[in-house]
């Protein structure tokens, strides 16, 4: 019998020792570099959307933070909790939209992160994405996105993306929009038809 695959992972599979090597070489502060300074106060909850190899979580627990990680690819959080064992990161498996384990998890988060993960849902499960995001993340909380437009890459199911459009859909529930910084070049070598946009949008209603 085939395997069933999470909706959005397409693709990664037939990567998975170079996914894993190539993400946890990243370095937070370049990444993320662009949302550094709307992360909360020391010890405060923070999500990480599709973890991947983990290293996201990772910085942000050495940065002093609670982090729940959570990503669908069991390769991906297996080789995550191997290499970050020592760390105080809680790992689930689980996938957006629906991110059915929060359901029953007590805590609300201060700041969720949703790295290279957007451009894997289709209109729709963002809808869903967002509104389940509304209900777990504290008010005045913050949610940084980084929006990937370009051709696919190892990750095969790719939906176009534009950041007015995800900006509303969030104010529909609730935030808003604090940072936007657009037409961002990739970090990674040889991706120069990938551009970024980042947005970080806050929780100011219910």
């Amino acid at each position: 019998m085939a395997r069933v695959m999470t909706s959005g992972t397409e693709g990664y599979e037939r990567f998975i020792p170079l996914f894993i090597e190539s993400s946890q070489a990243l370095d937070f502060n370049l990444v993320c570099k662009d949302f550094v300074s709307f992360l909360p106060a020391k010890n405060s909850s923070i999500l990480d959307l599709g973890s991947g190899a983990g290293q996201n979580s990772a910085a942000l627990d050495k940065l002093g933070f609670n982090v729940t990680a959570i990503e669908p690819m069991a390769a991906f959080l297996n080789a995550a909790m191997n290499e970050y064992k020592g760390t105080s990161i809680e790992w689930l498996h689980d996938s957006l939209p629906h991110i059915a384990c929060l359901d029953s998890h007590d805590e609300t988060f201060d700041f969720v992160l949703i790295n290279a993960v957007w451009h894997h849902l289709s209109e729709t499960e963002r809808d869903i994405a967002a509104s389940k995001i509304s209900t777990v993340i504290k008010m005045n909380g913050r949610c940084a996105i980084s929006l990937r437009n370009g051709p696919s890459g190892m990750g095969t199911r790719v939906f176009q993306i534009d950041s007015k459009n995800t900006i509303n859909l969030f104010e529909s529930y609730g935030f808003k929009c604090i940072f936007k910084l657009s037409n961002q070049a990739s970090v990674l070598p040889n991706k120069e038809n990938v551009k970024w946009t980042r947005v970080v949008l806050e929780k100011v209603t219910c």
